[in-house]
């Protein structure tokens, strides 16, 4: 069984957006606050976070966390990775270094902004990381076996990921039918639905639901709002049955 926590659920700019004094950044319904879309993912003996966003220590102290074996990263983009050197504190309570799963064009981003945490000779204090690179194939974090779904930010390449019955895909606006395959079967997806209005590099929120709707997924929840998405009261309802809109701090159990 995976227990699915939602750390975060928001877009890049987080909700609500600095300065802005519309009726999702000023609402009161705390689903409407979303900091950046992360994940943990636990299972009886493995914790696991996708991405770690500019709120990462503040997701892993409202979460209470505690324990974290691993990091999986989805693509180099800093709200999805800025928050890497706040895995410290995980480094001083178990004496050994965070293991990070990345393609290769993820860790050219950690090596070059965090480049410290990789000097021979440096300083007590500073992340201790072990990475290892994400490829075509599936991989074992602990008992938690990812099987890596490419889907398209744009030019970017993304991952995502599809663990047991669960899958997790974010930052997209093309994914290739063989692609899909993968994400066919799951009881659970999480899927990015940016905002009604298009987008250069993201779904729409009626071709999310067009995407859901074709992989046939019994539960879809949607995430990585913008604060254009609208009023999580309102606009929930009027999605598909089998579509829910995630919000920070949901949780939930995948059999």
């Amino acid at each position: 069984m995976l227990n699915i926590t939602i750390l975060g659920s928001g877009t890049s700019t987080g909700v609500p957006l600095i300065g802005c004094d519309c009726k999702v950044c000023t609402s009161k319904d705390p689903r409407d606050s979303r900091l950046r879309t992360s994940i943990k993912i636990q299972s009886d003996n493995t914790a696991v976070v996708i991405d770690t966003t500019p709120d990462f220590r503040y997701q892993m102290l409202r979460t209470n966390t505690t324990h974290l074996d691993a990091v999986v990263f989805t693509h180099p983009h800093r709200d999805h990775y800025a928050g890497l050197d706040d895995i410290r504190p995980f480094n001083f309570h178990s004496n050994k270094p965070m293991q990070i799963y990345a393609n290769e064009i993820t860790q050219v981003a950690i090596k070059r902004d965090f480049y410290y945490a990789f000097e021979k000779n440096k300083d007590a204090g500073l992340p201790e990381m072990m990475l290892h690179t994400i490829h075509k194939d599936p991989f074992k974090v602990g008992d938690l076996l990812f099987k890596p779904i490419q889907v398209m930010h744009r030019e970017l390449p993304v991952l995502g990921f599809r663990i047991g019955d669960f899958s997790y895909v974010t930052d997209l606006n093309y994914i290739s039918d063989q692609e899909k395959e993968k994400i066919k079967g799951s009881k659970v997806l999480i899927l990015s639905a940016l905002r009604p209005e298009p987008h250069p590099t993201h779904f729409t929120l009626n071709e999310s639901i067009a995407l859901a709707t074709e992989l046939e997924i019994p539960q879809v929840y949607f995430t990585h709002f913008s604060h254009q998405i609208g009023l999580q009261a309102e606009l929930e309802p009027q999605l598909p049955s089998f579509i829910k809109m995630a919000y920070d701090g949901l949780q939930f159990t995948v059999e």
